[in-house]
């Protein structure tokens, strides 16, 4: 092995130690693709979790600025093909290799953006924002799904948004009081975290209920190599929705909403015995 490939080895084994560090469940879904996805599939949720990172974790410093330098990085990462950032590096091949539109990187870069400025969301915001936090997301990984197939990515890139848009929701049901008191952040328009109510409950649920129904559909069209690991993911979410939907709107604020790392595993063994579909 020369030095070159040595370090694009390294680079992704990196990403794939953040994935495995920082998502459990992320990363049992990943161990269910073909071993030649599991990389770029990597590179992606390593991009993503650092830019996370600088927005909601490190407040103690200039957050917007080392934001701006992220992006430039990204830029020059994506347009020489290497990076001294070893997650950079891996992401940018991945984005070379699989053809990942930059508007759908700029989209994502542009929500994190908001988080530093934004507290309150009004509905064209909160869609904007969801769009490029998660919905793109889905692209990415649809891009390294299909590999190529650009009329099977135009069938299936609304079902991919919609699955990154119902994780994106749930996500922020779930977070809802501790994005409200430890980051000021208000999501859901409309939304007063210290006034929750079942009505306004019920309208997110029902949101949540049509983008999980539309992503289901793509499923099943998903190449043979990635379908289990999108379907395990998808009915982990699911069981975060039905224990979110049995709870009253004050618990929903008052309980930590998690799924045991048992139930984790049973839903794997399920989906890989084509029990759970």
């Amino acid at each position: 092995m020369d030095h070159i490939e040595l370090y694009h080895r390294v680079c992704n084994e990196i990403s794939l130690v953040i994935t495995h560090r920082y998502s459990t469940s992320f990363s049992m879904g990943i161990r269910m693709f073909a071993s030649h996805l599991r990389s770029p599939v990597c590179a992606i949720y390593g991009f993503v979790r650092i830019a996370d990172e600088i927005v909601d974790t490190f407040h103690h410093v200039d957050q917007a600025t080392i934001l701006s330098r992220f992006k430039e990085d990204t830029s020059q990462a994506i347009a020489q093909q290497y990076s001294t950032n070893p997650v950079l590096h891996s992401f940018a091949r991945t984005v070379s290799r699989y053809k990942i539109e930059q508007k759908h990187i700029d989209a994502f870069l542009h929500s994190m953006e908001m988080d530093l400025t934004k507290r309150i969301y009004n509905r064209e915001e909160f869609n904007r924002y969801v769009y490029g936090s998660a919905e793109v997301v889905g692209l990415f990984c649809l891009k390294v799904f299909l590999d190529g197939d650009e009329s099977k990515y135009n069938a299936l890139e609304g079902t991919a948004c919609a699955l990154g848009s119902a994780f994106q929701k749930i996500n922020f049901l779930r977070d809802l009081k501790s994005d409200f008191e430890e980051r000021g952040r208000i999501y859901f328009p409309g939304v007063n975290p210290g006034q929750f109510t079942e009505s306004e409950k019920e309208v997110i649920e029902e949101e949540i209920a049509q983008d999980f129904a539309e992503a289901y559909r793509g499923i099943a069209d998903l190449p043979v190599s990635v379908r289990k690991g999108v379907l395990l993911a998808y009915h982990y979410y699911l069981d975060l929705f039905r224990k979110i939907k049995g709870l009253s709107s004050a618990d929903v604020l008052n309980k930590r909403i998690r799924i045991s790392n048992f139930r984790k595993f049973q839903l794997m063994i399920l989906v890989n015995l084509g029990i759970l579909k």
